[in-house]
């Protein structure tokens, strides 16, 4: 009997979870709002790894989830050829800007600011690859005094939405109390969402753009460099860990922050938080915050920065954090703490070169972990933050362009940058596919390929006066005479005397004359398909060279041929007494400018005048019908952060006088109203750069031998001497 009992008891409980099992399958295949686990991307896994981790978004309501599906559901599978016309992108790559026709707030007004003075512009929709809104998408908070509501109801009376499709949205903050999801309360359709703390949840890879957080002091334009130099040493700090920021008492975002102070020994760890913020911290406040809040007072947190080897980066109330920017500026090596977090660009930027990740849930592992990293390969994550916040980060027009050329790479597949290219200095934005997709034909590869440029060059001569054609004449017996020489390419801009009036001398290489486009002073920059050579001698029609002072010249590009290398140096200085920055001619100690009057530099150059410059800076020039020179140093130091490179003095480069004809014409130099412009245009530049990309140097390349009383035979540049006296 005892034994029936328990067999019958045996099979009741089998038959109880058989039940349950198919009871709670049929719970998870048509029950209410519960959905599968989120397959989230852990920090302790490589990039293609994934795991399984709970939903953290179950205490939701039903209808905040109903309001969830109806914002972000509907374009869940997008892709560039579900939701975007490409066709749109095949002429060119240009980006329209709605107008504004409500307040916007000061960080987008940058945005826009930006894209209107960009490459990128058109005013023209039709034209348009791209589409940016007039309204201000970028803070979603309605808690935030810059949320702009009925935005949906908006969006449904703007001329070209078509559902969003070929529109990009920019977006900083999304969600708002107690949880902060990513649901930005309207419908974003088929646009690409350009969005600061974006989750690999609900990235759209190939599709949306993850974007850094930045402050609204962020600059418009240039920003601040990094603090680390090139030689900076030693690899490690003071401080091997640092974090100071808010500790939350309620709401998401406060656990690994409120672990934080298990870490903080006071000596090589520093991790300070405070409860000190927000309406109500002092009715929320814990027996640790009043301690915690003296030892965050004690600590001034740009010296940390400036003297730590890592810093945390936990997340906030989002996944991404201010202090992940202030990390990689200062060179702090980030260790970040935000489980599920895509990375800003993390299509193009290898941030493991430069970045530590961690697990929230592995806190206290942290420090062994940073200890366990060898000097030499913090070193190079130092060095690595560097060339990503110079080339991406600085300045909100860079973090735009970024966004932009990614998107830019998507629609045109076959103008592609390599990973190389985006993770290395110069960066991908000052390299135009468009110009050629082979590293060696940009002057910044060349040592890293260990190459060497072509052995001519191309010289340019710019007329626009011509008078008389004795100097110009004179200037082309010299140049032709180089065993460098390739080509001479004269671009004609004068009125006075027409090109077919001059007796071309004969020359063992070939003269071409190429009449100046538009008249404009710029056309001695533009691309011309004559240049083949990685090199161009750029020479002004009265410039006094004799063949030696070409030959020497193009020796030393040769060994720095993404700089220009020339003989005429002039300088720039800041005035004091007039707050604005000055120029000069005069012989100093050191030089930033060297004159494309009598300059080598690579041919690539030509191509970003006049692709990559803002047409604000195209417009200065032209209206001036001066300067061009200058803002051609402007480019090259901006992109290569390198001065130019002066070779042997000389105390006279031009002619004073063109005569001719009759009359006499003084040349510009002589002007002083001529150097008042040339320091209008120079801060003028500064301006639209947002920062003075100049570089002082004071090096000056000469020949060996040059000028020391030894025997003249014993020299290879015989003549230079008599000619730089």
């Amino acid at each position: 009997m005892q034994a029936k009992k328990r067999y019958i008891l045996v099979l009741m409980s089998c038959a109880f979870l058989v039940l349950c099992y198919f009871g709670a399958f049929r719970l998870r295949q048509h029950g209410g709002e519960r959905s599968e686990p989120k397959k989230l991307r852990s920090y302790t896994e490589g990039p293609g790894e994934l795991r399984f981790y709970p939903d953290e978004d179950l205490i939701v309501s039903p209808s905040q989830r109903r309001s969830e599906r109806r914002a972000s559901h509907k374009s869940a599978n997008c892709t560039l050829y579900t939701c975007f016309d490409l066709s749109r992108c095949q002429k060119d790559f240009k980006v329209y800007v709605y107008p504004v026709e409500e307040p916007i707030s000061t960080t987008y007004q940058k945005i826009l600011n930006v894209i209107r003075d960009s490459r990128y512009f058109t005013s023209d929709p039709s034209q348009a690859c791209l589409f940016v809104l007039g309204l201000d998408t970028l803070d979603r908070d309605n808690l935030s005094p810059d949320y702009v509501s009925d935005l949906q109801a908006k969006l449904d009376q703007v001329k070209y939405w078509n559902n969003g499709r070929n529109h990009v949205i920019f977006n900083l903050y999304s969600g708002t109390w107690p949880d902060y999801a990513e649901n930005l309360g309207f419908d974003i359709g088929e646009a690409i969402l350009a969005k600061a703390s974006m989750s690999t949840a609900n990235f759209r890879p190939r599709f949306d753009v993850s974007i850094p957080l930045f402050s609204k002091t962020h600059p418009e334009r240039g920003g601040e460099r990094g603090y680390v130099g090139s030689g900076d040493l030693p690899a490690t700090k003071k401080y091997l860990l640092v974090f100071k920021g808010k500790r939350y008492l309620y709401g998401i975002g406060s656990e690994t922050r409120n672990a934080l102070y298990h870490l903080h020994n006071g000596k090589d760890i520093i991790l300070l938080t405070t409860c000190k913020h927000g309406k109500k911290w002092k009715e929320m406040k814990d027996p640790r915050c009043e301690l915690e809040n003296k030892e965050y007072d004690r600590y001034d947190y740009q010296v940390l920065l400036e003297n730590a080897t890592f810093c945390l980066v936990p997340r906030g109330r989002r996944l991404g954090s201010f202090r992940f920017l202030e990390a990689i500026q200062a060179g702090c090596v980030p260790v970040l703490l935000s489980n599920g977090w895509e990375l800003p660009f993390s299509d193009v930027l290898h941030w493991d070169t430069a970045t530590i990740w961690a697990d929230e849930r592995l806190l206290l592992q942290v420090p062994e972990m940073i200890r366990s990293i060898p000097p030499t390969k913090v070193h190079s994550y130092r060095q690595q933050t560097q060339v990503l916040w110079n080339n991406y980060f600085s300045s909100v027009e860079k973090i735009v362009s970024t966004t932009f050329e990614i998107i830019r790479e998507r629609v045109r597949i076959p103008a592609q940058r390599s990973s190389y290219v985006w993770n290395s200095h110069p960066g991908a934005l000052p390299i135009l596919p468009q110009f050629s997709d082979v590293l060696r034909d940009f002057p910044f590869y060349l040592n890293h390929l260990a190459q060497t440029p072509h052995a001519k060059f191309t010289a340019v001569i710019y007329v626009s006066m011509a008078a008389h054609s004795s100097p110009l004449l004179r200037l082309l017996k010299a140049v032709a005479k180089s065993a460098y020489a390739a080509r001479i390419v004269v671009i004609w801009n004068s009125e006075t005397v027409p090109a077919s009036s001059v007796k071309w001398p004969s020359s063992p290489i070939p003269i071409n004359v190429i009449q100046a486009q538009h008249k404009t002073i710029s056309s001695r920059f533009f691309p011309h398909p004559l240049i083949q050579t990685d090199s161009v001698l750029s020479l002004d029609e009265d410039v006094l060279l004799t063949t030696e002072e070409v030959d020497f010249a193009f020796r030393v590009w040769q060994s720095f041929p993404e700089r220009i290398v020339g003989y005429p140096a002039r300088s720039h200085f800041w005035d004091d007494s007039r707050s604005c920055w000055g120029y000069t001619s005069k012989w100093t100690n050191d030089y930033s400018i060297v004159l494309t009057g009598a300059a080598f530099y690579h041919r690539y150059y030509h191509f970003l005048y006049t692709h990559f410059l803002s047409h604000l800076l195209h417009k200065i020039v032209d209206q001036s019908q001066n300067c061009e020179d200058i803002l051609l140093n402007f480019l090259v130091s901006h992109v290569t952060r390198l001065p130019p490179i002066k070779v042997t003095q000389r105390k006279q480069y031009k002619e004073t006088m063109l005569a001719g004809g009759g009359r006499s014409y003084p040349s510009p130099w002589n002007d002083p109203d001529h150097f008042v412009q040339r320091q209008t245009c120079i801060n003028a530049f500064a301006k639209v750069f947002g920062y003075m990309p100049l570089v002082r140097s004071n090096t000056r390349l000469d020949p060996v031998l040059f000028k020391d009383p030894v025997s003249n035979l014993r020299k290879k540049y015989r003549r230079m001497e008599i000619a730089g006296s």
